[in-house]
């Protein structure tokens, strides 16, 4: 539990040298009870899709209403994203999970024992409020806890649990379905909500930085003893008060636009931006219609999203392997060419009217490419780019951008593709690709195995700023 961006030079090595077997589990199972925030991101996501059959029926919603259920989920993850940072800063990244894990709760409540249309609009506003600050708040969480040499994997785990939940709730889809139990479908998400507040008022420590930037030192010199010594807590707390003394970045919205911090948010924002507008969301929205066409059996749409949710998941978890040993840069790099080179595939695909079979392919390759690269390196980067004081700010910046995004894309998609042609409108998400390959090569730096002066230098020479004084 090491202070992330600061490692101390006289333990051989590295910091991984100074801790414990058992501290290393430790940090281990506090990742992943952080990255719970994650799994009910994706699953509050993914369970609309099975239980808004059989929710239209009840409730008798129109197409409107139901496009209005789904997409409401996205605004309020906006306003969450944007509202988290400020309040990250000022209770503490432990406490604002918790708060998260009871909005979950609430959200689900009233999803649970909505009466009627706009009852459950208002349940799905409340989740989405919860699922915005959840993924702007648990990458910070996850990189304040990491010790560099794991910190890649650890951060990683953030979008493997949001494919796993995304998979899981359209496993509870499936089961409930033969009964049409919509309610039950969205009751499940009380579970991992419930894991969420447990965990941060028993069992989570608070992030290091964030005590200490608090000048709560002898709490931050407890947590960070836990998983080495205290010798060395000693020597990584003077570390860090070198390296912020000499930080004037500031803290909170304004630090965003300073001259020093000005290039992790250009890259944050470009590559929350890029991650949604390269089409992801619309791969999947026109999946069932290809898989119909190639004549294979999962013609069932809940049954073809399971499927769809196991290559997500496989990707993620390849990309958690690889993304200490190759790098984030790298990573990024192989997976935008990927996307690049198979959307403009499907784009011609349609334009040609390509066997279903080649469509079908370059789907698939184009999902793969994203899931063991752009989906969760993002979310990587964006804990570990911006300086110690301006990151949880940073992080709900990127992410408000990302979701922003997502709904833009869900909203313009069908009225572009009527207007010049389907294959047309996968040539400009295949070009938005090519623009993040190129604007990665150009501009973002490998940050695998660096403190964050080393990175910060680097970023800064690539926009040609000023190296910070800690560089």
């Amino acid at each position: 539990m090491t202070l992330q961006g600061y490692s101390s030079a006289p333990i051989d090595g590295g910091v991984l040298a100074a801790i414990s077997d058992r501290g290393r589990r430790m940090i281990w199972r506090h990742a992943v009870l952080i990255a719970v925030g994650g799994f009910l991101f994706g699953f509050d996501t993914g369970v609309i899709s099975g239980a808004l059959l059989y929710i239209r029926t009840d409730f008798h919603l129109n197409s409107f209403q139901q496009g209005s259920v789904v997409s409401v989920l996205v605004l309020g993850a906006m306003v969450g994203a944007l509202a988290s940072g400020r309040l990250a800063d000022r209770i503490g990244r432990r406490w604002i999970f918790c708060l998260e894990g009871a909005v979950f709760l609430v959200g689900t409540a009233i999803a649970v024992a909505s009466t009627g249309y706009v009852m459950l609009l208002a349940a799905r506003l409340v989740l989405g409020l919860a699922v915005g600050a959840a993924s702007a708040t648990v990458p910070p969480y996850l990189s304040e806890i990491a010790p560099k040499e794991i910190r890649g994997r650890l951060l990683t785990l953030n979008q493997m649990l949001i494919t796993i939940g995304i998979l899981i709730a359209y496993l509870v889809n499936l089961a409930f379905a033969s009964g049409g139990n919509w309610r039950a479908m969205i009751a499940v998400g009380a579970i991992p909500a419930l894991v969420m507040v447990v965990s941060a008022v028993w069992i989570l420590p608070e992030s290091p930085e964030w005590l200490l930037s608090h000048d709560r030192r002898k709490q931050a010199r407890a947590v960070i003893a836990r998983v080495s010594d205290e010798p060395t807590a000693d020597r990584l707390i003077e570390h860090r008060d070198q390296q912020r003394s000499q930080d004037s970045s500031g803290t909170g919205w304004r630090s965003l636009l300073t001259r020093h911090v000005r290039p992790a948010l250009i890259v944050g924002l470009v590559l929350a931006a890029a991650q949604q507008l390269s089409g992801v969301n619309t791969i999947i929205y026109y999946a069932p219609t290809i898989i119909e066409k190639t004549g294979l059996t999962a013609s069932n749409s809940i049954v073809y999203s399971i499927a769809i949710g196991v290559i997500n998941l496989a990707m993620t978890v390849l990309a958690i392997r690889l993304i200490d040993r190759l790098g984030r840069r790298e990573l990024l790099l192989v997976s935008f060419a990927v996307m690049t080179v198979m959307m403009a595939l499907l784009g011609l695909a349609f334009i040609a009217d390509w066997p279903s079979v080649l469509t079908l392919l370059a789907m698939v390759l184009y999902i793969a490419g994203y899931a063991g690269g752009v989906g969760p390196v993002f979310w990587t980067l964006i804990g570990e780019i911006f300086p110690p004081t301006s990151r949880a700010t940073g992080s709900a910046a990127c992410t408000a951008t990302n979701w922003a995004a997502n709904f833009a894309v869900s909203l313009v998609f069908l009225p572009i593709a009527n207007v010049i042609g389907q294959g047309e409108t996968f040539w400009i998400f295949a070009a938005i690709a090519a623009l993040g390959l190129l604007f990665t090569a150009r501009y973002i730096p490998e940050t695998k195995d660096r403190d964050f002066p080393e990175l910060d230098k680097d970023l800064q020479s690539r926009f040609n700023t000023h190296p910070h004084a800690t560089a």
